[in-house]
């Protein structure tokens, strides 16, 4: 279980594949951990090193002050952990924060980056008093007061019904997340704007939408493609927030295919 101290925090983090070949760094959503990529493993393996770690607050990564998450400080996060491993230029995947921390990273260190695949993200996800809302009840409940709200937004109807042990699995993942990381990453996404970072990418970009996903509505996503020149766009089918999971033939397919 490899951890390395980077940017002031003990980061848990999992790097695997020949290391002669170019690097995908996979980032978590929200209220995740690096084993939302599992599925991602088997096709990306076969032609690359594949990282993964914990962003602050969630799994095994240090929970750092509320006031320490910011999308600046996030993407730091993640350049002080390429320094540390001594990785040079990466692919970079991110899916919701950290797809937003994607548009961050393209935006203040884009060299530093092969490409970019934005997914299941936008400039701006949701409203302040959504957030606020959501903030104020993990602090008084817990992560119990808002997991089955989440696990609906996650994944469909359908993929409920039929995939009923992948469900309990991320309800047990979202309550054990840590409430003070969950909260200080809400606070950065609440009235994030990233309109004018994702207009200065120039990073070959994917971003990647999910027909059903109700956290980021089609709208708001095709805004973030127009808004980056030159991005591919694809849309999964029958799928919600976390296409990577319930989706991922489809969502391994557009991927490989844009690193190609």
């Amino acid at each position: 279980m490899p951890f390395i101290r980077a940017g002031g925090l003990t980061v848990h983090y999992q790097l695997e594949g020949d290391p002669r070949a170019p690097v995908v760094m996979l980032s978590n959503s929200l209220g995740t951990d690096l084993h939302m990529w599992d599925a991602q493993m088997p096709a990306l393996l076969p032609k690359f090193r594949v990282l993964r770690y914990d962003m602050r607050g969630h799994g095994l990564t240090d929970v750092a002050p509320e006031e320490s998450y910011s999308f600046d400080i996030l993407a730091d996060d993640v350049l002080a952990l390429l320094d540390a491993l001594k990785l040079g230029r990466v692919h970079f995947c991110g899916l919701s924060i950290g797809g937003m921390i994607g548009q961050k990273l393209g935006a203040k260190a884009g060299p530093r980056f092969l490409s970019l695949a934005l997914c299941h993200t936008a400039m701006s996800i949701a409203t302040p008093p959504i957030w606020a809302d959501r903030i104020a009840t993990v602090r008084q409940g817990g992560m119990d007061a808002i997991v089955e709200s989440v696990v609906q937004r996650w994944f469909t109807a359908d993929f409920h019904k039929a995939h009923p042990e992948i469900i309990a699995g991320f309800r047990n993942l979202l309550l054990r997340s840590p409430a003070a990381g969950y909260i200080g990453c809400s606070l950065a996404i609440s009235g994030a704007d990233l309109s004018s970072d994702a207009a200065r990418i120039v990073n070959p970009t994917l971003v990647v939408l999910g027909e059903s996903d109700k956290s980021v509505p089609l709208e708001t996503g095709r805004a973030l493609a127009q808004t980056v020149k030159g991005s591919r766009l694809v849309e999964i089918k029958h799928t919600s927030h976390i296409s990577a999971v319930e989706q991922p033939a489809a969502f391994n397919a557009a991927l490989a295919g844009f690193l190609k």
